[in-house]
């Protein structure tokens, strides 16, 4: 009889349920949709300030314009901090979402309270092939999203989800 074995001391049943959850990140589209529209939006902004500035206070005011340039370049690199942070993991019996660069953010949904799981798409979504999961339940504070998915992965989630959340719902 081997007495470090894990299976005689029980640790491999421990290990396993302590666990860290398998993670999943968004996907990089996200991050590219989110960046051409803070450069569209930016760069329309600097270039209508130059102008505006060039015409009503002279040339060298037009130096102000960069300042939106500034902005872009430091909101570049924080939107890309902020999708790193986010990620959701799948549990047994409830899903974790995480998120947050300052603040870190977990929020926990257990399955059998779930009333609610919808895939959303807005235009600008649909035309960078995204969609998003959001996530209702009885108490308003624990209502989850999470953005810029897969069509097909948001669906898949939907359809888990619910199948979860009515298996745990039934024994209440």
């Amino acid at each position: 009889m081997e007495t470090g074995s894990p299976e005689n001391t029980g640790t491999a049943r421990d290990e396993r349920a302590g666990a860290e959850p398998e993670w999943t990140g968004l996907p990089p589209g996200l991050l590219r949709m989110r960046r051409l529209l803070l450069v569209v939006w930016l760069g329309l902004l600097a270039i209508g300030l130059a102008v505006l500035l060039g015409l009503l206070a002279g040339p060298s005011w037009t130096a102000f314009a960069l300042l939106p340039l500034a902005l872009m370049a430091w909101g570049w690199v924080m939107l890309g901090r902020n999708w790193r942070s986010w990620r959701y993991a799948e549990r047994a019996d409830d899903l974790l979402i995480s998120r947050g660069v300052l603040w870190r953010e977990e929020t926990v949904v257990p399955y059998g309270r779930m009333q609610l799981v919808e895939v959303t798409s807005g235009p600008v979504e649909r035309h960078f092939g995204l969609a998003s999961v959001q996530l209702h339940t009885a108490a308003a504070a624990t209502d989850a999203t999470i953005p810029g998915l897969d069509p097909a992965e948001a669906e898949r989630l939907r359809d888990r989800l619910t199948e979860l959340g009515e298996a745990r719902s039934a024994g209440l």
